[in-house]
């Protein structure tokens, strides 16, 4: 089997309620770049890029797509390696792998669906057949109500099964933002499981008072209270706080991870595996993680196609650290509204009561519609 084509969809969908976090970017549309590879055996495999979609386009059909053309798709991590040693003079992190994560994960779904397994069953097997999800919200959407919202979006969170819930944080003021995680705390009460989300704007000084704000509230973890690139500034608000500090999802191969997870600059790492590098890579990073003691919890946003892609690995990673009660890795469900997460999938992945099963027909385990693809397609 060879691969005969490489095809970029950029999609792109506008969004009803616009919303924004601590970066201060207004959110007005949801876009990705899904890649579909094709065969002369005619199976069809589906991966994406994370982060903005036409750059990723331009990078693969620029960059990658001839020298995949051609090649064994069960030969994944040796067209990995090579792509990755084709830019690495110039793109070791960034687009270069957002966009090479794309094609990893396309063609380990060629490989599932060539034989007629879900991808967890190529990588390891089954630690799990469904997942606890979390859900991520909470943005600042009304400016006048920014308290009263969170609250109310948390309340239909815990109604709806969820267990566990990741809110943005980083308003400019550490009082009001520990005035609005309070809220939400009192309202959702103990048994619900709450993360709090920076989006790195925090200095290291800024990010440790407020940690210690933070923690009588009992939190999961405290994500990105600083800017990605200064590792040792994680590793001293890790070390300042007694509550899990994560992070990682601006970070990229295993290199990338190497010394944050050997200093444990952070309790948790979040590789995303549309960025970080793909399933190959990442399974790579997870098991650097658990050598030495870190937590591994991805990072997901985007289409049905990453969502599924998380879950695959989700179901091979074992538990950190095995136990007698042990605590698998979760989810991340992001609830923003997005027709591509919803809706691209012949059958969406959904949860209930807080619980996401693990797709298990071949490859990625979920079916593109082709209809709802041109729907959203704009190049």
């Amino acid at each position: 089997m060879k691969v005969t084509d490489v095809t970029c969809h950029l999609l792109q969908s506008k969004v009803d309620r616009p919303f924004t976090s601590a970066r201060g970017w207004l959110y007005t549309t949801r876009s990705s770049c899904v890649v579909e590879i094709t065969t002369d055996a005619g199976i069809t495999g589906w991966g994406e890029c994370y982060g903005p979609a036409a750059v990723n386009k331009a990078l693969i059909e620029t960059q990658y797509r001839q020298r995949v053309i051609g090649r064994d798709p069960f030969d994944v991590e040796v067209v990995w390696e090579d792509l990755y040693n084709r830019i690495k003079d110039y793109g070791a992190s960034g687009f270069a792998i957002t966009a090479l994560s794309g094609i990893d994960i396309a063609l380990w779904d060629v490989i599932g669906r060539a034989v007629g397994k879900p991808i967890h069953k190529l990588i390891g097997g089954a630690h799990r057949t469904e997942v606890q999800a979390y859900a991520t919200g909470l943005y600042f959407i009304d400016m006048n109500r920014l308290v009263e919202e969170a609250v109310e979006e948390a309340l239909e969170y815990k109604e709806q099964g969820f267990r566990a819930i990741k809110m943005k944080i980083g308003l400019g003021d550490l009082k009001l933002d520990y005035e609005r995680v309070r809220a939400v705390r009192e309202a959702i009460g103990p048994e619900v499981k709450l993360a709090v989300d920076a989006n790195h704007c925090f200095t290291v000084p800024q990010a440790i008072q407020l940690g210690r704000m933070l923690e009588p509230l009992d939190l999961m973890w405290f994500e990105e209270p600083i800017s990605p690139e200064d590792h040792e500034g994680y590793a001293e608000v890790t070390r300042a706080l007694d509550m899990a500090v994560a992070g990682g999802e601006n970070d990229f191969t295993r290199w990338g991870f190497r010394d944050i997870i050997a200093r444990k600059a952070m309790d948790i790492v979040q590789p995303d595996v549309c960025a970080a590098g793909g399933i190959s890579e990442c399974r790579k990073i997870a098991t650097l993680a658990s050598a030495h003691g870190v937590e591994c919890v991805p990072h997901a946003w985007g289409s049905a196609i990453g969502l599924a892609a998380t879950l695959q690995w989700l179901a091979a990673m074992p538990d950190m650290p095995p136990a007698f009660r042990p605590i698998p890795p979760m989810l991340e469900f992001e609830q923003t509204p997005n027709p591509l997460r919803d809706d691209l999938a012949r059958e969406p992945i959904r949860q209930e009561r807080g619980i996401v099963r693990i797709p298990d027909g071949p490859g990625l385990g979920i079916e593109v519609d082709r209809e709802v693809l041109a729907r959203w397609k704009v190049a």
